[in-house]
């Protein structure tokens, strides 16, 4: 991969004084390919879209790419700005440190992040100041609308679930560990994010206060919460941020998360999924939340109870404010302990002090995946899946009236927001392509939509590539039902040759097999390998309601496994170019479970499995886990407990490492160290028993890796050893 030079010839102003001529060392890739199918180092390649956000009259857009070096093993945030019809494209990043998070002060000014401050500089990238000298690394921000407050994160110590070590002992590595909660994801948990609200004074920000002063929790939420878990008023006086409010065991084992408004007046604030409710209500919910069974799904406990839906004992996040104040919306799911429940779009009336739902399972039975308000404030563009696809959508507020804005083609869009009052600002990705930025005008017509395209930031490399092609299908159950099957076909497909085909085994267990791409799991790179995939939406994932999303809670071995097989039986007879002599499966987390299932399980179906980041023993998982509410509700019971339900007792006797004995294919198993969520000791311990039968088997670990792989020299090993892999037993 060559590296791109990339040449600033202007000088630049600083401040008032004269900023030299510098290099981006990583920046736009313009790899030239040897052949005209996909490679990992032509994946590697490409840039990445981040972050966009349109000025606040809506005459540009501000927007954020990655690029990465193979040979520098690292990446770079690098910032544009563009006329918001796509035009006049011009680069803001002008050296090696990574710019990111831009947003508009004025409709000249932009703000971001730079080694942990907050910077601004004219539309042009001309006059660039730091705004703040803070002490902590800033992660993320908001400024008010008046201009005059902002909020910005900070991470502070914690020593809840880790004890301070010794000051005479600097150079100890031990953690002594005093509760759960103790590390989450991919870190220990050493520090905790909190929100500040900070003063503007022309070109500085000061340290701000903040917001939980004393409190041992955390605000965004790990591990995946940024700025968007919080929003500041219309009067700017107000701010709402998510947070779950509780430590160590409670947790571990509860999703439950609120909604909060701090007055930065009074310095008060209030929790608006529970301070309006009833107080005799509120003290029965008390008493449940207190005598919560930790080694049980909280199905069928008292906390999860009707009585106690009211007040949001869910997963409540992401709050927005609507433009004329009255209201703020956010995703909000029912129960707690559930975190993949259906993610409905609750709204509190900020003068009436009361909730109600713009969508639930009655009007929009799939999730909320993100949302804008409509400049009248009387409904919001929302995102959600639907038949495997993402789609934009309006609600009204009142009646709850959905209407799709855009159509049903092969695509995913990402996040909406308001361009200009008048068109929606996205993001619109496929299989067969990654994101580019796209401005969507609605009709009032359903589907009818005008989209159109403003960036093509990867056209340089897609112009020497041969596309695969993507179908759908629609395969009988063995239950009498019907699943949505993707099919992806190589490019320069022969329908009269025989092609190895890859069952693909989606991960969550409850995300959707929809029109997403991977710079991991890509459809693309393996049909450019001359594979053909079988890509099944099967029972659990979202998009095909409520019941068919949830069939696979205490059930992880039962339909979804029954699925899997019906859609790679019914293309081995009636797909006539797939190989069913050359058949693969291979999977993610979930998907690797499946896969470590099906090996022991697939009557001789399948050549070769490959299996990443997967549980394998599920007794292990259950306390291996840090969010123990996972385990609960999919479980149902720890495995100790005498008083199992029947589904827990069923999970525990299908684990995958139960049906070691009936294993004789091989096998590639790959994992992260540093993935809390799914232990090593899992991906290792399914090598381990392959090895000891003596089955052909290799174990690709990554000891600074998490549950992805996030490093370009780990990304191409990964990508090389996938298809060595896979051709060495398929392609013979």
């Amino acid at each position: 991969m060559k590296k791109t030079i990339i040449t600033i010839a202007a000088a630049l102003f600083m401040g008032g004084s004269v900023l030299q001529a510098q290099q981006v060392k990583i920046g736009k890739n313009n790899i030239k390919l040897t052949h005209d199918t996909m490679t990992p180092e032509a994946l590697w390649a490409m840039g990445r879209i981040g972050t966009t956000a349109p000025s606040p009259n809506g005459k540009k857009i501000v927007y954020q790419v990655g690029y990465y070096s193979v040979e520098e093993n690292k990446g770079h945030q690098m910032l544009f700005v563009m006329d918001a019809n796509g035009k006049n494209v011009k680069q803001l990043t002008v050296s090696d440190n990574s710019e990111t998070d831009p947003s508009w002060i004025d409709n000249n000014t932009i703000a971001f992040l730079s080694d942990g401050q907050i910077w601004k500089m004219n539309a042009e990238g001309t006059n660039r100041k730091k705004l703040t000298s803070d002490k902590i690394e800033i992660e993320g921000y908001k400024f008010s609308p008046d201009r005059k407050k902002v909020v910005i994160i900070k991470s502070l110590p914690y020593y809840g679930s880790i004890k301070k070590n010794p000051s005479d002992l600097p150079k100890a590595t031990g953690r002594l560990i005093t509760d759960m909660n103790y590390r989450h994801w991919d870190h220990y948990v050493e520090t905790i994010p909190h929100p500040f609200v900070a003063n503007v004074n022309g070109d500085n920000i000061d340290a701000g206060t903040d917001i939980l002063e004393g409190e041992p929790y955390e605000s965004p939420m790990a591990p995946f919460g940024g700025i968007e878990q919080i929003d500041w008023s219309r009067d700017s006086r107000s701010v709402a941020y998510t947070c779950r409010k509780k430590e160590g065991v409670r947790y571990a084992i509860s999703t439950d998360a609120d909604i909060y408004l701090y007055d930065t007046e009074t310095h008060k604030t209030k929790n608006l999924c529970k301070d309006d409710a009833d107080k005799t209500l509120l003290a029965e919910w008390a008493k449940a939340d207190s005598s919560i069974d930790a080694t049980k799904s909280m199905r069928g406990q008292a906390i999860d109870s009707e009585k106690f839906q009211s007040l949001n004992v869910g997963y409540d996040v992401n709050p927005k404010f609507s433009p004329d104040g009255k209201y703020v919306a956010w995703q909000s799911m029912a129960h707690n302990g559930y975190e993949s429940d259906l993610n409905r779009l609750c709204i509190y009336d900020l003068t009436k002090h009361t909730k109600f739902y713009a969508t639930d399972a009655r009007n929009f039975d799939t999730n909320v995946d993100d949302y804008c308000w409509a400049p009248d404030s009387k409904s919001l563009y929302i995102t959600g899946v639907w038949h495997a696809t993402e789609r934009i959508w309006n609600v009204s507020i009142k009646g709850g009236k959905v209407k799709q804005i855009t159509d049903d083609g092969y695509y995913d869009f990402g996040g909406v927001q308001m361009l200009n009052g008048k068109q929606l600002l996205t993001t619109r990705h496929s299989m067969l392509h990654p994101d580019d930025i796209f401005v969507v005008t609605p009709s009032k017509n359903e589907k009818k939509a005008l989209v159109e395209q403003i960036t093509d930031e990867n056209k340089n490399i897609f112009d020497q590539l041969a596309s695969a092609t993507v179908e759908q299908r629609w395969v009988k159950t063995t239950d009498g039902k019907e699943e949505l099957v993707w099919v992806i076909l190589p490019p320069h497909f022969d329908k009269t040759k025989k092609y190895p085909t890859l069952l693909y085994c989606e991960g969550g267990p409850q995300s959707p097999v929809s029109q997403f791409w991977s710079y991991r799991w890509n459809f693309s790179i393996m049909a450019a390998h001359g594979y053909v995939i079988i890509a099944p939406n099967r029972r659990g994932l979202p998009g095909f309601g409520s019941e068919w999303n949830e069939e696979v809670s205490r059930d992880w071995t039962g339909q979804c496994m029954d699925d899997y097989l019906s859609a790679i039986d019914d293309a081995v007879k009636n797909l006539p170019y797939v190989d069913k002599d050359r058949l693969g499966a291979v999977g993610a987390s979930f998907g690797g479970f499946s896969v470590y299932y099906l090996a022991g399980h697939h009557n001789k179906r399948f050549k070769c499995f490959i299996a990443h980041d997967g549980a394998f023993n599920l007794e292990s998982m259950y306390t291996d886990t840090e969010e123990a509410w996972f385990s609960n509700w999919e479980y149902d019971d720890a495995y100790w407990n005498k008083d199992q339900t029947a589904a827990a007792r069923k999970t525990y006797e299908n684990s995958p490492h139960k049906a070691v004995n009936n294993w004789d294919t091989p096998i590639l198993c790959i994992h992260g160290e540093k993935d809390y969520r799914i232990n090593a000791n899992q991906g290792m311990g399914a090598f381990n028993a392959a090895r000891m039968k003596g089955i052909p088997a290799e174990l690709l670990l990554f000891p600074d890796e998490n549950h992805w792989v996030l490093k370009p020299q780990n990304g191409i090993l990964w990508q090389r050893t996938f298809f060595e892999w896979l051709d060495r037993w398929l392609k013979k």
